[in-house]
């Protein structure tokens, strides 16, 4: 199935997102080894713009995807083969690759200066776009317009492609059950919630009133607790994983039982 296709190629880019990040930020907290040359913060700034223009486009892709199934059923495995899926998803990969090997380029071509001590714990663009002496004007302008696109126009994708499952389902009539179609899109949905009500917040507001530490703890989430989330949502989609979770809650609590009955003996 499509949807599985595009969940493989979302779980790769999770994946090569939070490599890029956690192993780093592991070895700041837990081995307090804090230094980072320019290169390897090049190399994580790169990568974690490349993965997330990725994740976003694929969202989108998997908005159209429900919305084929959803408003034209009969035409979904004629409409959603093989052939659009992988344009879709290398379309994806490729959406970030402009912007993620140009920014990283100009911004290390700038002269940095005083400390170079970046107030986080990845090198992240507006953490590292604090330590350059030069005007950052322009600069600033071009990120801002660049989030803009990545963000808004995959959102845009998913907003219209859940107006017009919306549509099609409220023309169901209640006997026939609206409940199917909103609860297949809804582990999609609670993802795309969590990300952009964590990321938009810090990228769409760069110098928004928030104290650093609020800022670290609000990248903290998009970067490694949503994707652990992530994982439980759409796990929670399987019956087969419904069924092994049912199966050792049962065990647990049968065993719960058996040892508060033995300590009543």
């Amino acid at each position: 199935m499509p949807m599985y296709y595009f969940l493989q190629n979302l779980a790769l880019t999770e994946i090569c997102y939070r490599l890029s990040i956690i192993p780093k930020m592991l070895m700041i907290l837990l081995m307090e080894a804090k230094i980072i040359s320019f290169t390897a913060c090049a190399l994580q700034l790169n990568c974690i713009i490349l993965f997330v223009t990725c994740e976003c486009f694929l969202w989108s892709a998997m908005a159209c995807d429900r919305q084929v199934a959803i408003c034209h059923p009969l035409q979904y495995a004629t409409t959603m083969n093989r052939d659009l899926c992988v344009r879709m998803t290398l379309g994806s990969w490729l959406s970030g690759a402009p912007v993620a090997l140009s920014f990283p380029t100009w911004f290390f071509s700038l002269p940095f200066c005083g400390r170079n001590m970046v107030n986080h714990f990845f090198c992240d663009v507006f953490p590292v776009l604090k330590l350059l002496c030069a005007d950052t004007a322009l600069l600033e302008l071009l990120i801002f317009i660049a989030v803009v696109i990545i963000v808004m126009i995959p959102f845009s994708l998913i907003a219209i492609s859940y107006l017009h499952i919306i549509h099609a389902v409220l023309q169901i009539p209640p006997a026939v059950g609206q409940r199917k179609p909103f609860s297949t899109c809804a582990a999609h949905l609670l993802v795309v919630a969590l990300f952009y009500s964590t990321a938009g917040i810090i990228h769409l507001q760069p110098k928004a009133s928030f104290s650093s530490n609020m800022k670290k703890m609000v990248s903290l989430s998009y970067t490694v607790i949503t994707p652990m989330l992530n994982a439980i949502i759409y796990s929670l989609r399987n019956q087969e994983f419904k069924q092994n979770l049912k199966r050792c809650t049962d065990k647990w609590f049968l065993r719960k039982q058996v040892a508060v009955f033995s300590l009543s003996r």
